[in-house]
């Protein structure tokens, strides 16, 4: 079985700039694992790396999708199938890095996923719905897929939602397709914080808002923007009024950003093969004790 690095972890908590100096060091290339980045145009707001950050790391799994465009875990499966088993045909060696935790999963773990397409009709129905009929849906027509839902996740929900409802309820075994060694990476709370404050400081300065600006102009939909969530969804709130002032939307902003990286860690702490590295540290000499050890270096 080929061998896959990965390395995941909270939101800023610079997994992704570790993962490029442990990539340039063992001559890997990076697969990414975040639901934002697949989209062209989101590039601030997802903290997309920039290719002078990439430092000559090839990246995979970048704008591979236009904003307003249906994208599935399934989609998201096997297009890193296909990255990495093309980098592992080259003798490279493949690290996947990212925090969509689903994502990661997906691929650690082999999901056995369904490549049905969903039904229109289907679909309207269950968009309409709020998270709490969703939940209340799922637990009608397929309960079982409960305790493998992430049940916050509104998108993830209604995909599992609109499954049940097409009869496709089956949870098939997952099978494994590499031998993988995961990483964590994350920070004490405190010091998680202060850096999630002047992420969104930086990027605000950066030019956020135009960003999500120019992509209504370009045709993004209010309705792909809010489902994004995070920076995407309070930044459309802003520019639609819906704040009583710019220190109102950074506050909630920034207390969601907050929230999403509890919910990370609560998420990580399922997996009990993650080996979590001290950042206080110096966390590239530690995780290349890992990677040798791993690859019998």
């Amino acid at each position: 079985m080929e061998k896959l690095l990965v390395i995941t972890g909270t939101n800023a908590s610079g997994k992704s700039g570790l993962g490029i100096e442990l990539a340039r060091k063992y001559g890997a290339e990076v697969v990414s694992a975040d639901s934002r980045q697949v989209f062209t145009g989101l590039d601030l707001g997802s903290g997309k790396v920039t290719p002078e950050e990439m430092k000559g790391v090839r990246h995979h799994l970048l704008d591979v999708a236009e904003p307003n465009d249906f994208f599935s875990l399934s989609d998201y499966q096997r297009l890193a199938y296909e990255a990495i088993d093309d980098i592992l045909s080259r003798q490279k060696k493949a690290f996947l890095v990212g925090g969509t935790g689903l994502y990661v999963n997906s691929v650690v773990d082999g999901y056995n996923l369904s490549e049905s397409a969903p039904d229109p009709e289907i679909r309207k129905q269950v968009e309409e719905k709020t998270l709490d009929e969703l939940i209340e849906m799922l637990k009608e027509h397929n309960p079982a897929a409960l305790e493998r839902v992430d049940l916050k996740n509104k998108r993830r929900v209604e995909r599992a939602v609109e499954k049940a409802l097409a009869g496709d309820k089956e949870e098939n075994p997952s099978e494994k397709r590499y031998e993988t060694f995961v990483i964590g990476v994350t920070w004490p709370r405190e010091v998680l914080y202060e850096r999630i404050h002047e992420r969104l400081d930086r990027r605000l300065d950066q030019g956020m808002i135009d960003e999500v600006v120019k992509l209504r102009e370009a045709g993004a939909t209010d309705e792909f923007l809010y489902k994004l969530g995070l920076e995407y969804r309070y930044i459309l709130m802003y520019l639609r009024g819906e704040f009583a002032s710019f220190d109102d939307f950074y506050e909630t902003l920034f207390k969601e950003i907050r929230h999403l990286a509890k919910e990370q860690m609560t998420w990580f702490r399922k997996r009990k093969d993650i080996h979590w590295i001290d950042m206080t540290g110096d966390p590239v000499a530690e995780a290349s004790r890992y990677i040798e050890a791993f690859y019998g270096l």
